[in-house]
C-alpha cells in the first residue's frame, strides 16, 4: 500500500493573469493530521477545492488514495470526507435525517447506513438528540454532526477547512479531541486549515504555510519556530507571511452545495 494519500506536483489555479496558486508541490502521508496554514487570500481555500473536485486545475496534478480526482471526481470523492468552514446542514432536518440524506447520496448501503449513522451519532454524542432539528442545535452541536457526516462514508482522508472557526475554546478544544481519537481509532488521514495557531501546534504532525499561492514553509512546528528563529508557531507564522492584513476568503455553505451539485451531476 502506498504510503502516500495525498499527493499535489506543480498544481496551479489561474484566474485570467492572476495565479490564485502557483506551482505547489506536497504529500501527506497516510494517517497523518497535515496542517495547511496561510492567511486569507493566500490559496489555501483555492487548494482544497482542487483537491475535493470543486474546482479544476489549470495544470498540474493531484493524487487522493492514488485517485486522480480531474480524470475520476465520482471515485475522489468517495475516498475523501469534509467538512467546510461555514455550516452546510439543512436546518430544516433533523439530525437523523441530515445523515440519511448524505448516505442516500454516497450510496451507502441500507442496512449499513442505519449501523453507520448510530455509530457516528454516538461517537459525537449526539444519538439522543438524533429525532431534533437541526436549526434547534448550537454551533458546536452543528459542527460534531458536519463531522458525523463528513465520515458516513468511511473516507480514507477527511478536510477540514477552518472547522473551529466561531466556536468557544471548550468546544474546540472537544472537536478537536474527536477529530484526534477518529485518526488514532480509525487511520484516517487528516487535512486541515485553522487561523488557531495553537490548534495546529497541538493537533498537526506537519504544517505547510502557503502565502500568495506559494508554499513558503513545511515541516513541524518545532522545525518552523527553528527556521524563523521564533519561539512561538504564531510568531513564525507572521515573519513568513508577513503583517499585512488581508482580504477574506469565499467558503463554506456555497461549496458543499456545489459538491453536492456536482455529484448529482454525474448520476
Amino acid at each position: 500500500m502506498n504510503n502516500i494519500v495525498i499527493e499535489a506536483n506543480n498544481l496551479t489555479k489561474l484566474y485570467k493573469n492572476f495565479r490564485a496558486v502557483d506551482s505547489v508541490s506536497f504529500s501527506v502521508k497516510r494517517k497523518e493530521i497535515f496542517a495547511f496554514l496561510g492567511p486569507n487570500g493566500a490559496g489555501k481555500t483555492t487548494t482544497i477545492k482542487m483537491l475535493t473536485t470543486l474546482l479544476t486545475p489549470t495544470s498540474g496534478s493531484i493524487r487522493l488514495d492514488g485517485i486522480d480526482p480531474v480524470r475520476n471526481p465520482d471515485a475522489a470523492r468517495r475516498a475523501f470526507g469534509i467538512v467546510f468552514q461555514d455550516p452546510s446542514l439543512d436546518d430544516e432536518l433533523t439530525a437523523y435525517e441530515n445523515l440519511e440524506f448524505h448516505g442516500v447520496l454516497y450510496k451507502v448501503p441500507k442496512e449499513l447506513r442505519r449501523r453507520r449513522i448510530e455509530e457516528l451519532l454516538k461517537f459525537v454524542e449526539l444519538w439522543d438528540r438524533r429525532n431534533a432539528l437541526v436549526k434547534t442545535f448550537s454551533g458546536g452541536m452543528k459542527r460534531r454532526l458536519e463531522i458525523a457526516r463528513g465520515l458516513l462514508h468511511h473516507p480514507q482522508i477527511f478536510f477540514l477547512d477552518e472547522p473551529t472557526l466561531g466556536l468557544d475554546p471548550q468546544t474546540r478544544n472537544h472537536i478537536w479531541n474527536y477529530i484526534k481519537n477518529l485518526n488514532r481509532e480509525e487511520g484516517i488521514t487528516v487535512f486541515f486549515t485553522t487561523h488557531y495557531m495553537e490548534e495546529a501546534e497541538r493537533v498537526a504532525g506537519r504544517i505547510a504555510v502557503i502565502d500568495h499561492g506559494k508554499i513558503v514553509a513545511e515541516g513541524t512546528a518545532t522545525a518552523l519556530k527553528k527556521q524563523t528563529r521564533t519561539t512561538s508557531l504564531e510568531d513564525a507564522f507572521i515573519k513568513l507571511t508577513g503583517e499585512a492584513i488581508r482580504e477574506e476568503e469565499a467558503s463554506g455553505l456555497d461549496q458543499m452545495r456545489m459538491h453536492h451539485r456536482a455529484w448529482g451531476g454525474r448520476r
